[in-house]
């Protein structure tokens, strides 16, 4: 109770806050999608405050919604804010924080950064993969045709974008698809998306 609720705390310099923070939620109460609307809704209330914090449970979070700010952050004190947060699927699905997606910055991330750019994102490994991610590209676009043959359709582009990507490094890692046409009842393909999902959901 002392931890939540005590009065002696160190009091920090921090940029404004929007309304009450809650014990154990912080301001998670506030926050409605879609989430960059109410960023801007927050930020307007504070009087266009070009930063500003937020409590989400334990983690304290900052908002940068000033061009100038965000620039800054990226140029200047672009070491000090290189560093993630710690989460329970970095370190269990994550080889504990050890992949370049996870890893604290320093030697091993620069290691991991120079290795991704010459085996993953150089021009000609990029090239090398073109026929895949046009196959997949394809298959979209053959997808979004049929679900408008009969009349107008509402669909919902974030799954299909989602299968694309994945789709396309799985591909690349490993030369299968397991997501859109053909992969329905495929077991394999089954077992890998409901990985994904869990880690997906783990990572929030």
């Amino acid at each position: 109770l002392r931890f939540l609720f005590g009065t002696r705390r160190r009091k920090l310099n921090l940029p404004p806050s929007p309304g009450r923070s809650f014990p154990v939620i912080g301001h998670l109460h506030l926050l409605k999608l879609p989430l960059h609307r109410r960023f801007l809704s927050l930020s307007q209330s504070l009087d266009g405050a070009s930063i500003f914090s937020l409590r989400l449970g334990t983690r304290l979070v900052f908002v940068v919604s000033s061009h100038s700010v965000a620039e800054e952050c990226f140029t200047k004190n672009d070491v000090v804010l290189a560093n993630r947060p710690e989460f329970i699927v970095g370190k269990h699905i994550g080889y504990n924080s050890t992949t370049m997606v996870g890893a604290a910055y320093g030697d091993s991330w620069r290691n991991l950064r120079r290795i991704g750019a010459i085996e993953i994102f150089s021009s000609l490994r990029l090239n090398s993969f073109l026929s895949i991610r046009k196959d997949e590209i394809r298959r979209l676009i053959i997808c979004l045709s049929k679900n408008s043959q009969q009349e107008f359709a509402k669909v919902e582009m974030r799954s299909l974008f989602m299968s694309l990507t994945i789709n396309n490094v799985i591909r690349m890692v490993a030369g299968k698809r397991f997501y859109g046409d053909g992969t329905e009842d495929d077991d394999e393909a089954r077992h890998v998306r409901q990985l994904i999902a869990e880690v997906v959901a783990s990572g929030g």
